[in-house]
């Protein structure tokens, strides 16, 4: 490092580029080359199952590619660099792991290095710090310990399953956001978990999930899906009946489960799952009405952030890429125009901290990520909200306008507190199992000093009335030590303790702890 070794950039043309990898036996970067060369990307997801990494004919989507000399050492990289060794900073090598070429567990495994690097000591140590205490607050170790889910073997990887513990969880976002349902005048739907496979291929959805778990009905043949989003069964409700200008903005929300195959090494304890639920929702309306329906759903947002004390947040505002229009994107270059542009003016107008990122659009419409920060300083996307002009438009949806002409209308998909099972996650380690009194799976715990008849009739008698006032509320009047009870109930992150001895007794109170 003190020797300054310097970083050299130079270019290549793809097609020798590509030659400079089979001579030097380069498989791997081979193949990135070759996809490079054909779709100007090198992202898997973002590319045609079947053509990654083979030989690309053609006009080339770039015409070279940049690599980097440190001696003797060349190699292809994006870059940038530093200029020399002496730049690097402080860093640390944290750890290796395995992980499949390109994310498929059908490849081959590969080693993967992880390390991080600083402009300062200071800043590496914070980070470390941080990480340590990220350990603590691990959502798969807080999770199991607290109760509040298990995984099974036998039922299958990335399917949790959420205890009684855990589901008060669930419930209580639930309750939440129906709340926020009703306030903002959307109509609740209850739609199948299957669809016929032609739903996703009119979607659009078959070629973004193309490992979709389908299966075939014996009696009628028709190729069936468990349904990998909401929206499509959502455009049938829409497309029930005629509609007119005054219907809209149409909202239909909807509690719903979708299934996805997540790859194996993608699965994520809860946050990362192939059966996940979501509040979500879907708005019909005009070109005019979409302004204030989309500045409703990020004053919706930024509301959730103060109930759950989220200081530091940021929306990631994703924008198409018109190189990739008829690849990754709907082909509609006006109309990504047009929806970005009114995205862009709400999140202006509104004064929201937001970012704006080419190339991660959804391949129906722009989109924001919502971006928060734990109470650790760690970075999560929670939510979504989605702008959509091709989908409403693939299934025919239309309404009758002020001057009696059918138009299409704009869709906004929308899921304020994006899958319950990742929230939950996110909320695990954000409050360290700590969580507030509205939420919290037991509220309060009744402690007895001792398990003297009287007394745990008293305890029985103030739980029993808690109890009926709605609280959740569980007791200990067992023969242990009072010591070992609040131990327990602080390890349980019981939020409230109460305790009960003689005078307690005698006074007809409690003694809050």
């Amino acid at each position: 490092i003190n020797q300054a070794q310097e970083f050299d950039r130079f270019e290549m043309p793809v097609d020798e580029a590509i030659e400079w990898a089979r001579v030097n036996g380069q498989p791997y970067k081979e193949e990135l080359l070759n996809d490079l060369k054909r779709s100007g990307t090198t992202v898997a997801k973002d590319l045609d199952a079947d053509e990654l990494g083979l030989a690309a004919e053609g006009d080339a989507a770039v015409e070279k590619v940049s690599f980097y000399k440190n001696g003797e050492f060349v190699d292809l990289c994006r870059g940038p660099h530093v200029v020399n060794t002496k730049e690097v900073g402080a860093f640390k090598l944290l750890r290796v792991a395995g992980a499949y070429w390109r994310g498929n567990e059908k490849n081959a495994q590969m080693q993967r290095l992880y390390g991080v690097a600083f402009a300062t000591q200071e800043e590496l140590d914070q980070y470390l710090a941080m990480l340590e205490e990220a350990k603590k607050r691990d959502h798969r170790k807080l999770g199991i310990e607290l109760d509040l889910y298990a995984t099974s073997k036998l039922i299958g990887a990335g399917l949790p399953l959420f205890t009684p513990r855990g589901t008060i969880l669930r419930d209580k976002l639930n309750e939440l956001a129906q709340s926020y349902r009703l306030d903002r005048g959307y109509q609740k739907v209850w739609i199948p978990h299957i669809a016929k496979l032609d739903t996703y291929k009119t979607s659009g959805h078959f070629e973004k999930f193309p490992e979709l778990l389908r299966f075939t009905s014996t009696e009628s043949g028709d190729e069936l899906a468990l349904k990998p989003v909401n929206c499509p069964h959502h455009t049938q409700i829409y497309a029930s009946r005629p509609r007119s200008y005054r219907d809209l903005p149409l909202r239909l929300a909807e509690y719903g489960t979708c299934y996805r195959y997540e790859q194996s090494g993608e699965l994520f304890g809860v946050m990362r799952v192939r059966s996940m639920n979501m509040n979500d929702a879907h708005i019909y309306c005009t070109a005019e009405q979409f302004a204030e329906e989309f500045r409703a759903v990020n004053e919706m947002y930024l509301k959730y952030f103060k109930i759950f004390g989220l200081d530091r947040y940021q929306m990631r505002f994703s924008t198409h890429d018109p190189a990739r229009l008829g690849q990754k994107f709907v082909n509609e270059p006006e109309l990504w125009k047009k929806t970005e542009d009114m995205v862009r003016q709400v999140l202006i107008e509104s004064g929201i901290n937001y970012v704006e990122v080419a190339n991660e659009a959804a391949f129906y419409g722009p989109k924001i990520d919502v971006q928060v920060w734990s109470a650790i300083g760690r970075e999560f996307t929670i939510a979504t909200n989605q702008v959509d002009f091709a989908v409403p438009a693939r299934f025919g949806l239309t309404y009758r306008d002020r001057d009696n002409t059918e138009k299409t209308p704009l869709c906004i998909h929308r899921a304020p507190l994006g899958t319950h099972e990742r929230f939950i996650g996110f909320l695990i380690e954000h409050y360290a199992g700590n969580f507030p009194l509205w939420l919290a799976p037991e509220q309060v715990r009744v402690l007895t000093l001792n398990d003297e008849a009287p007394l745990v009739e008293y305890a029985k008698s103030i739980t029993a009335e808690l109890r009926a006032q709605f609280v959740r509320v569980e007791g200990d009047w067992s023969a242990n030590p009072v010591k070992a009870k609040i131990a327990d109930a602080e390890i349980s992150k019981v939020h409230t303790m109460l305790v009960v001895g003689q005078r307690d007794l005698e006074a007809g109170v409690v003694s809050v702890r």
